[in-house]
């Protein structure tokens, strides 16, 4: 169903798969602790992002009987029994510094080029002989070309104008920064002016090195999490929604999630009752998922896709996955709660779960809520951040409310 080439020992949420006659699977060293790390190709993250990753390490540590070991530090840790919580995606020869081979030693995921742990994988070139940098998959962007939007990913300027001509035939045009999250760095366009005005404040070298993706602009959107995450043995999948937020200077941004977990992998995911917008946007997932592990040295623990569903500039309904977070992000510290239901209660099967970030004053927070981080961050004001399960289920057959989450792409 969708082109996958898996790696030798990792199936599609991350296990080791038992290895083929002839070949040795690596071993994994006994872990006793919980770290974060802090790597060296890494965005710059808001202070209660720092200290959500913390809360992600310490609930981790608490899960499986580990102590939590701080943020690491070369000098003093030794690596070698550490379970790693990063704050990106980590390179492959930094993961290999630290001695991570296997997906049961960290909270995140590893692969070869920097440009594969953004946005910019997504889409096609404008054509095989446009620029890329080393190492970029045509394949790839082809396997996956069902399950995104239309669009491209450009490394100059001038492909940019050949990207954004093609796509304007179906409305406007949303232009990506492959660094920007949670809403930031997009820009919709509607015309080759507005693109020229805003290649303007663009540094050519910043296109060159990290890209520029272009695909066509939703309205009316809604955006789906999709994903699995493994800690030690225990593996949960998920299907669920993200809500929107104001932030303190105006601008709409993500504001949390909403899931639906189930105890498993995906194949526990898909036999969950859903209607058919959310079963399509778990196959582009998948697709999109199992297409990753085309790189070399792929490997994940994590694997969360924002999947977009909305109108085209033509009127036309799409769904389409905008892109994967292989690391610890908005939607951790439900994933994790759900995590911790399960192994406090063997019977359970779904858990609900989700993960709300509030700007201004607080709010009224609901009873039993986990919260991670309350107060002002010195860069985006007064905020908190919480985690709350609403409802845990038995049995996996019977119907879980959604959530009315929204946010654009």
């Amino acid at each position: 169903m969708d082109g996958t080439k898996l790696s030798p020992f990792v199936d599609h949420i991350g296990r080791l798969r038992p290895a083929a006659a002839g070949q040795s699977e690596p071993s994994t060293p006994a872990v006793n602790a919980v770290a974060v790390y802090f790597s060296r190709l890494g965005t710059p993250m808001y202070a209660h992002e720092k200290v959500t990753l913390s809360e992600v390490a310490e609930s981790i540590a608490r899960l499986n009987g580990h102590k939590y070991a701080g943020i690491f530090d070369a000098k003093k840790h030794s690596s070698g029994d550490l379970f790693f919580v990063p704050d990106d995606t980590l390179m492959l020869d930094e993961a290999r510094d630290l001695g991570i081979h296997s997906p049961r030693q960290l909270y995140g995921a590893v692969v070869p080029y920097p440009f594969a742990k953004t946005k910019a994988i997504t889409h096609r070139l404008i054509n095989p002989l446009a620029a890329h940098p080393s190492g970029w998959s045509a394949a790839f962007a082809e396997n996956v070309s069902n399950a995104v939007l239309p669009g491209y990913t450009v490394f100059n300027p001038d492909d940019a104008g050949t990207a954004v001509r093609r796509l304007l035939l179906q409305g406007a045009v949303r232009v990506k920064e492959p660094l920007g999250d949670g809403g930031h760095g997009q820009t919709v366009i509607g015309t080759i002016a507005e693109l020229d005005a805003l290649l303007g404040n663009l540094p050519t070298e910043k296109i060159e090195r990290h890209g520029l993706v272009l695909e066509t602009n939703l309205r009316c959107v809604t955006t789906r999490s999709i994903g699995c995450a493994m800690v030690g043995d225990r593996t949960i999948a998920y299907h669920g929604t993200q809500r929107s937020a104001t932030n303190n200077h105006g601008v709409s941004v993500y504001g949390g999630s909403h899931l639906i977990c189930v105890r498993g992998g995906w194949a526990e995911l898909i036999n969950l009752p859903m209607d058919a917008k959310t079963r399509i946007a778990i196959t582009q997932a998948r697709t999109y998922d199992g297409n990753a592990t085309q790189y070399p040295g792929f490997l994940a623990s994590r694997r969360n896709y924002d999947v977009g569903e909305g109108i085209d500039g033509c009127g036309q309904w799409r769904s389409g996955v905008f892109e994967a977070s292989w690391r610890s992000g908005g939607a951790s510290t439900a994933e994790l709660a759900a995590l911790t239901a399960f192994a406090e209660d063997c019977a359970l099967q779904v858990v609900e779960a989700a993960s709300v970030k509030q700007f201004g004053k607080p709010s009224k927070i609901p009873p039993g809520a986990i919260v991670h981080f309350e107060g002002d961050d010195p860069e985006e004001g007064p905020l908190i951040r919480y985690t709350v399960v609403p409802r845990a289920l038995r049995r996996a057959t019977t119907r879980v409310s959604g959530a009315s989450f929204r946010r654009g792409h």
